[in-house]
């Protein structure tokens, strides 16, 4: 094995961004505790008067304690819904923990948030989240307290394919998968949210909660019955009547209880194992981070000194070191667990050229734009990985592909399609971590969300959008300019700067990591700081990820 290299100058000198990235991650840590509280303490106070604990005291007493958890779409719906007062994290906590010895996905609704019901991303959240189960064969665990659709928005929870009905549609799929799917139902579950436990192998109930297509008063306005809750769908009846659950419980500590003894009896999960390998501390501090990144456009840092935090030292294998150096591949462990990594490079480096009878030329390649020789050599490293059985991780900070008119005449198209093209079809789970800006077709090709990461991780203060918000505020105000003027007006200086800034102003506010991360194409925002654990928790995740046989990897037709 060979210790970590390095083909681009060291630029791990503090930087001014150092402290910009600590101030990003403390708003960061902030927020996440202001999203974690819900519904605040009147929603809180609610369940307890209910006799109910909420939905983060269900995770606590549910998960083994001391072991690492990994919640998914924390900031999902950030800043949304403001005009009916929000809805932070979208009302329902995902979180991939240990139960019983054996990772799971827990769905929890928040019943603190408008008593658990769905919004638009209420449903996208939870489809990513059996989306991630289903992929990585997690069994999933459901903790269900809801009041159902959230009406005044249910033209856009009800009827698509990433909507409401979609959960139950993937709750059957996943059924005839084998993934063993647990549902306790710890508050109420009504209209169509009770298909959700039914489609599930086991099924809990407290007392006091409520199961049924139509409440009481649907029920007097339908068909004229007086019948009150306990009668039509509480936990007595459907244990002595309808027959429909498994287990009644008399409160949330017994449900709990009873659903880690259920799954410490499954023998269809394989409970978590150690890495292959052992554990090596990285070369440099996982804290050094903070002061080797930058951001600034025209601040450059070297990529592999990011990677010294992470890796295990002397687990580092670069792959076509003097070729291609764009892009940095190499085979490495993190935290025993072996994988592929492919990371934009965010320092200046050169590239040989053939040349005549002179030679071979060098010319200089820009800080985070992809080549063509560096997706060629990507497209390469990809199958490799797959042909060797190993996870990859996509390490974000690119401008993109190299644009102009050498470029194009060396195929610069051409070589990304390849490597598009043998990331598409990877059969080895995909980790995408975003560490500063992911911008246009740069986030195709580094598996961006259209391409099927298993999980896809983001620093605080990383951005995500078809292009940087200078060039796109230039662009739109040049195009709003030329409408203008066909119009017959003529903005003054004053009045063209004012648009300027009102332009980049709401580009900033769409490219900000958190936007997406409202919108599910991000599922954890990360602490820089903790990177190498949330790698270790992520590839301990893809462990799980079922591999067809050997000599499945097959990419479409390349052009070469």
């Amino acid at each position: 094995m060979t210790a970590m290299g390095s083909s681009a100058p060291d630029n791990s000198a503090a930087s001014p961004l150092g402290s910009d990235l600590r101030a990003a991650t403390e708003e960061f840590i902030a927020q996440a505790a202001q999203i974690r509280a819900g519904g605040g303490e009147r929603g809180i106070e609610r369940q307890h008067r209910h006799g109910r604990l909420t939905a983060r005291e269900r995770l606590d007493q549910l998960f083994d304690g001391g072991a690492p958890q990994s919640e998914c779409g924390l900031f999902a719906a950030w800043n949304m819904y403001q005009e009916y007062g929000g809805a932070p994290s979208a009302g329902v906590v995902t979180t991939i923990g240990s139960v019983g010895g054996k990772l799971c996905m827990v769905v929890a609704n928040d019943a603190t948030v408008k008593a658990g019901a769905f919004f638009p991303m209420t449903c996208k959240k939870i489809i990513r989240a059996q989306m991630i189960a289903e992929r990585a064969y997690l069994p999933l665990l459901y903790l269900v307290d809801s009041a159902g659709v959230f009406l005044p928005l249910q033209e856009d929870v009800f009827p698509d394919t990433d909507d409401f009905g979609r959960i139950f549609r993937n709750n059957a799929v996943i059924s005839a998968k084998g993934i063993p799917q647990i549902a306790a139902i710890m508050g109420n579950c009504v209209a169509g949210g009770g298909y959700l436990p039914v489609l599930c192998d086991t099924l809990l109930m407290t007392d006091g909660s409520g199961l049924y297509l139509a409440g009481p008063a649907l029920v007097k306005a339908a068909i004229g019955q007086d019948v009150d809750n306990e009668e039509l769908g509480g936990a007595t009846m459907h244990a002595e009547i309808s027959g429909t659950i498994d287990f009644r419980e008399p409160d949330d500590e017994s449900c709990l209880n009873r659903l880690q003894s259920i799954m410490h009896a499954n023998q269809a999960t394989t409970p978590i194992g150690d890495p292959p390998f052992q554990a090596v501390a990285p070369q440099r501090d996982p804290n050094d981070v903070y002061d080797i990144f930058s951001s600034k456009p025209t601040e450059q840092y070297d990529t592999i000194e990011l990677l010294r935090c992470v890796v295990d030292e002397e687990s580092w294998n670069e792959y076509k070191a003097e070729f291609g150096k764009s892009l940095v591949c190499a085979f490495a462990r993190i935290g025993g667990w072996p994988c592929g990594i492919v990371a934009n490079q965010r320092a200046m480096t050169r590239k040989k050229m053939p040349g005549g009878k002179a030679g071979p030329s060098t010319s200089v390649n820009m800080p985070a734009v992809i080549y063509d020789d560096s997706a060629d050599k990507t497209a390469r490293f990809i199958m490799d990985c797959n042909q060797k059985h190993l996870p990859i991780v996509f390490m974000h900070d690119t401008t993109g592909f190299m644009v102009g008119r050498d470029s194009e005449q060396a195929g610069i198209i051409r070589s990304g399609a390849k490597m598009v093209n043998a990331m598409s079809n990877c059969i080895v789970p995909k980790i995408a971590l975003i560490v500063g800006g992911s911008y246009g077709a740069g986030n195709y090709a580094m598996c961006g969300r259209a391409f099927d990461p298993l999980l896809t991780l983001a620093w605080p203060g990383a951005k995500c959008s078809v292009m940087g918000a200078a060039q796109a505020a230039n662009t739109l105000l040049t195009i709003d300019l030329a409408a203008r003027k066909r119009a017959g007006e003529e903005p003054d200086e004053q009045e063209r700067k004012e648009l300027l800034a009102a332009i980049t102003a709401s580009y900033s506010e769409q490219q900000d990591i958190r936007y997406g991360a409202a919108r599910g194409w991000v599922d954890r925002i990360i602490e820089p700081g903790k990177t190498r654990d949330e790698l270790v928790m992520s590839l301990q995740i893809a462990s799980t990820y079922p591999l067809p046989p050997q000599g499945a990897f097959k990419t479409g037709v390349l052009q070469v």
